[in-house]
């Protein structure tokens, strides 16, 4: 029984092909294209007044240099809320819940920051190794803190986002299972349970929709202390 609990989050494979690539490419096909005409559909104009809010958003506190992520960073915002919204239908595969499509997402965006700011202002990112003020007999431990922190960063973008989408789907499926044990022997009692597992799912759209804004987030934040 434990088993099958996490077989939801094994890859796909059809004839031994996995089908991932597919689960990943789809939300692109999903999304309205904009059409030719001058006056937009109101699926269109919700869709460029919430990428228009979340980058005028996301960019307030950075300079005009890092202003040049915004079609990156809005593009990655759109597509991880879409796999995360699409994994909770039933019978669906989450790609996020795989650690390593968040650390290939996560380690090449960090890396980047990270050039980025020893390009530009090299100084600037090693100051941030140390802070000032520091006594010298603690300067050579908080310069190792630091580096470790710093090499952390993509880690904790990773298991962050990989862990709260995993543990909301186990939880959606323990009570899931306990409402079709408990509808024969205890029917008050199932009702209830799914009354929490409705709130639940409500709660787990939230959470894939926040989990999302903070990963993207977080490497602006990276982002703004390297440019």
């Amino acid at each position: 029984m434990m088993a099958s609990f996490f077989d939801q989050f094994a890859s796909p494979s059809y004839l031994g092909i996995p089908l991932i690539a597919i689960a990943i490419a789809l939300p692109w096909v999903l999304y309205p294209t904009p059409p030719s005409r001058w006056i937009n559909n109101r699926l269109i104009t919700i869709q460029g007044w919430f990428i228009n809010r979340f980058t005028n958003q996301l960019m307030l506190p950075l300079n005009v240099g890092g202003h040049k992520w915004a079609l990156l960073l809005a593009s990655l915002m759109i597509f991880l809320i879409t796999i995360n919204m699409l994994g909770l239908l039933p019978y669906t595969f989450t790609p996020t819940t795989q650690l390593s499509l968040n650390m290939g997402f996560a380690v090449p965006l960090w890396l980047a920051t990270v050039i980025i700011g020893m390009r530009n202002q090299p100084t600037i990112a090693l100051g941030h190794l140390l802070p000032e003020g520091t006594p010298i007999l603690l300067i050579p431990v908080l310069i190792i803190i630091e580096t470790i922190s710093l090499f952390i960063r993509p880690l904790a973008l990773g298991v962050r986002l990989t862990a709260n989408l995993t543990a909301g789907h186990l939880l959606i499926q323990l009570i899931a299972t306990a409402v079709f044990v408990l509808l024969p022997m205890m029917p008050t009692v199932a009702i209830l349970t799914a009354t929490v597992l409705f709130l639940l799912t409500l709660l787990e759209v939230a959470v894939a929709m926040i989990q999302a804004y903070v990963f993207v987030l977080l490497l602006s934040l990276y982002l703004q202390e390297n440019v």
